[in-house]
């Protein structure tokens, strides 16, 4: 199994291309202004002409209404909406139809119980995202740099198609793939020196992590 992997929260230059350079198959833009890797639009755009087509460009969105969209896909031209907030089923499904592209909705997760909040969401987002659930008296939904405990996922149905996150770095990186046997798995602080600096060391030794499950997974 060869997961989908997904850096988000990118604002430079060189973290995007070292990240489509590692293997990314997902660069992550986040449009959130409490959020230390907020980027505009237009910024955001430029960034992710230099990788398109090597990687999907995502467009990370906390319950942006139509106009701030507009305005992200009109410079962006990403490949996948991620909506991150309280978006509904029917915003979902809203956002689907007006724009024509493929939303990965994001659900906030602690304990098996928040799994069934996909329940409503079956058949109509492209694709789930598993963060944990903010830490008490923090503004961002995602990016805290915690993990919830991945033995709930157990109870998921295999047929879900999702991405990991939350709290993922290169030292259980490994263990987390082995215990959910993700398709995807999303990083963002796990691989930054500072909120919203990527750090290039760190970068290489998240994927080589990866590379390394990779080849023990293949030996099995």
């Amino acid at each position: 199994m060869t997961p989908d992997i997904k850096i988000c929260g990118l604002t430079t230059p060189e973290a995007i291309d070292l990240a489509v350079a590692r293997g990314a198959t997902h660069v992550g833009f986040i449009f959130f202004e409490k959020s230390p890797r907020h980027i505009d639009p237009l910024t955001a755009g430029s960034l992710a002409d230099r990788v398109r087509g090597q990687a999907k460009i995502v467009a990370v969105t906390v319950d942006a209404d139509n106009e701030q969209l507009e305005e992200i896909i009109a410079f962006l031209k990403p490949d996948i909406l991620q909506l991150h907030g309280r978006e509904t089923a029917q915003r979902v499904l809203d956002v689907k139809a007006m724009f024509g592209l493929p939303v990965m909705k994001a659900f906030s997760i602690r304990t098996a119980e928040d799994l069934r909040q996909i329940e409503s969401y079956d058949g109509l987002a492209d694709r789930m995202l598993f963060d944990a659930k903010a830490p008490i008296g923090s503004d961002l939904p995602g990016g805290n740099g915690v993990a919830f405990d991945w033995t709930i996922m157990a109870a998921l149905d295999d047929g879900v198609e999702y991405m990991l996150s939350g709290g993922l770095t290169k030292d259980n990186v490994a263990q987390a793939l082995s215990m959910t046997r993700a398709p995807g798995i999303d990083i963002s602080s796990g691989v930054e020196s500072t909120p919203g600096v990527k750090d290039s060391a760190k970068m290489n030794a998240f994927f080589d992590a990866v590379d390394e499950w990779r080849r023990s997974r293949a030996q099995e």
